[in-house]
């Protein structure tokens, strides 16, 4: 099942189901105890990002040819960080390149995103997936100026992670059932219509199974905790010369079953004066 939320013409947030056909239809109940189809059609005014997170996991360093395209080992346990929920971006809604504490080098991270759809903690890699809601895309777009360069704080991921607008999502939640092995899809990067990332969730280190049984190690995970499960190679970062994200740039993320993700850039608006 692919579900959508939407903001209809009144501003009002509903949850839909998008069905083979194209048809986009309402749902009604509470999404983590299983929403049924309402018999109206989904008035979608705006596209919403699927899901308001409650946590966001992110993981580094999990594509065997990333880690090897950045001159990095491969790490024995993952690599966790973490991005505020305030960051979140929906879909066709600008990423915005940071003025205020600004940074010149901003990059894109196509990533496949796991929802947790039932608390947990402890889980066994063998029953892991049966804690997932389901799946979408995200861009865990990135500051690597302030990620790494030593004047910037470097080394504290999580300031180059966590700007507004760095954690686009969607444009979908595919539900867990519909995608029985999620380390058997295709991903994508396009910038401004060129690919720059065409890998496979395959190439994973830690497989999601093998995430879920880490995070949620001695820790709770809540319903709508989303994982964000690391980028393959092709990150601007490695590029010669870098290739960076600009104002009038567009980042699409597509990946195999969940559908395309994209995001326009733009400089951040300049903050008001206060009088």
């Amino acid at each position: 099942m692919k579900i959508i939320r939407y903001a209809d013409a009144d501003g009002a947030i509903h949850h839909g189901v998008v069905h083979p056909d194209g048809r986009q239809e309402r749902l009604v109940g509470d999404l983590f105890h299983k929403p049924e189809p309402s018999g109206e059609p989904a008035r979608v005014a705006r596209l919403l990002a699927p899901i308001e997170p409650r946590a966001i996991f992110c993981i580094g360093l999990n594509y065997r040819r990333h880690a090897a395209e950045t001159g990095a080992s491969i790490p024995r346990r993952p690599v966790l960080f973490m991005k505020s929920p305030s960051a979140l971006q929906h879909p066709g809604a600008p990423i915005e390149l940071p003025i205020t504490l600004a940074s010149t080098a901003v990059d894109y991270e196509a990533e496949l995103a796991v929802v947790i759809g039932r608390r947990c903690k402890n889980v066994a890699r063998t029953e892991a997936l049966d804690y997932v809601l389901g799946y979408t895309c995200a861009n865990d777009v990135s500051a690597r100026d302030w990620q790494k360069l030593p004047e910037l704080g470097g080394g504290q991921w999580c300031r180059g992670k966590t700007f507004d607008t760095f954690a686009p999502l969607g444009p979908c939640l595919v539900t867990a059932g519909a995608i029985p092995n999620p380390n058997a899809l295709q991903l994508r990067t396009l910038l401004n219509g060129t690919c720059v990332q065409d890998a496979s969730t395959d190439d994973m280190i830690f497989d999601v199974p093998a995430l879920i049984e880490f995070l949620s190690g001695s820790t709770t995970l809540l319903p709508g905790t989303v994982i964000l499960t690391g980028t393959p190679e092709g990150v601007g970062m490695a590029a010669d010369p870098p290739r960076w994200l600009k104002p009038g740039d567009s980042v699409s993320i597509e990946i195999e079953a969940i559908g395309q993700l994209t995001n326009p850039v733009i400089a951040e608006p300049h903050p008001r004066v206060p009088r």
